[in-house]
């Protein structure tokens, strides 16, 4: 799908959807109906579809008791106030990605992406079997919300730029959108960092507001059409190495749902989070594949040593920073993650990291 039909797709669906939802009662036959904002388009691969496949499934097993109305980007809120938009009873759910909201609390961050952090089996493994969920609920509770795993990109990739990166130097003034902890450690390196939503990256990097974007990976920057302005595609990166995304949910509201209800919007989310990357393993290498073929994308497998050398110095200083942070529960946070991560990334580099290397040494499907 290019991109001009898909945001006209987009922007034709969320306005007929829009209309049809808040023309919708809140309580219909004894059932309940709850608004989900987002910060995707509506039908964005990956990303929206699964947003909307997680209402759909929370529906469906509720046999209709809970239904869930979806309100993509702009629909009911703007992208990024769609956190917001469940704090001031506007939705009873988000979708999105917990580092968007670090200006709430950089503890936030921890529970999406971080840079030289865990990957996306290390992050579930700390969230569900090594206290990450309590200490999560913790941060939501200030808030009055509820978080829970809800989709999975797997490792993220670099980025598009309209210039080579040869090396740190290139990275000086150089306007890039970047989120989270990520984007801390760049503009620690140089860059002039900016976060914005998904769906308004094309037309900054069109206007020359930026020189240089990260978003997913081949599936979503196909469909956005990034190849169109840049042609430099960094497909590996310590950004975000396991990326997650989240449901959000009013807490009050959750709670006062019946026991089998609450069940199900759980079991639910985690569902969709072991089904998000499924869909991204399978389409981003043949996103790739287009993008180079059709469209004359040049491919660089890694940055430039220097600037990973440099990103990883940063990292260490911004985690050092937040470890040793004033707010004693942002603090447990990191420290808790820092200490996970060392343990959990023992099983990826003495067993994954292994196969892998041998896999890519010794083991060529050409000729099968």
């Amino acid at each position: 799908m290019d991109r001009r039909s898909f945001l006209r797709t987009s922007t034709v669906g969320g306005a007929a959807a829009a209309a049809t939802s808040l023309a919708a009662p809140a309580i219909a036959q004894g059932n309940i109906t709850w608004r989900m904002v987002t910060t995707w388009p509506r039908n964005f691969p990956g990303l929206g579809v699964g947003a909307q496949r997680l209402a759909d499934r929370i529906t469906a097993a509720s046999d209709g008791a809970l239904t869930i109305e979806v309100f993509s980007a702009g629909e009911l809120v703007p992208p990024l106030q769609s956190l917001d938009a469940v704090i001031d009873g506007t939705a009873e759910m988000s979708h999105g990605a917990a580092y968007y909201w670090q200006n709430k609390s950089v503890a936030l961050s921890f529970f999406t992406g971080v840079p030289f952090g865990m990957t996306s089996r290390e992050l579930a493994s700390w969230v569900r079997y090594m206290g990450g969920q309590e200490l999560w609920d913790e941060v939501y509770d200030q808030f009055g919300l509820q978080g829970f795993l809800s989709g999975d990109t797997g490792t993220q990739a670099g980025g598009w730029f309209k210039n080579e990166l040869t090396s740190l130097a290139d990275v000086q003034g150089m306007r890039f959108r970047t989120p989270g902890l990520g984007g801390q450690v760049w503009q620690r390196m140089g860059a002039s960092v900016t976060n914005m939503a998904g769906g308004e990256i094309f037309q900054a990097l069109q206007s020359g507001t930026l020189d240089a974007a990260e978003f997913v990976g081949p599936y979503n920057d196909l469909a956005l059409g990034f190849y169109q302005v840049c042609k430099h595609y960094y497909t590996s990166s310590f950004n975000e190495p396991g990326l997650a995304t989240e449901l959000v949910v009013d807490k009050a509201k959750y709670q006062a749902l019946p026991a089998n209800l609450q069940a199900i919007v759980r079991d639910c989310a985690q569902a969709e989070y072991d089904q998000v990357p499924c869909d991204f393993y399978a389409n981003d290498p043949r996103a790739l594949q287009t993008l180079v073929r059709d469209h004359d994308v040049v491919v660089h497998e890694s940055f430039p040593d220097d600037i990973v050398e440099a990103a990883a110095n940063a990292a260490k200083e911004v985690l050092g920073g937040i470890i040793n942070s004033d707010d004693e529960l942002t603090a447990r946070v990191a420290r808790s993650f820092i200490d996970s991560a060392k343990l959990l990334r023992t099983r990826t580099e003495v067993t994954d990291l292994g196969f892998i290397q041998a896999r890519q040494r010794f083991m060529d499907y050409s000729d099968l």
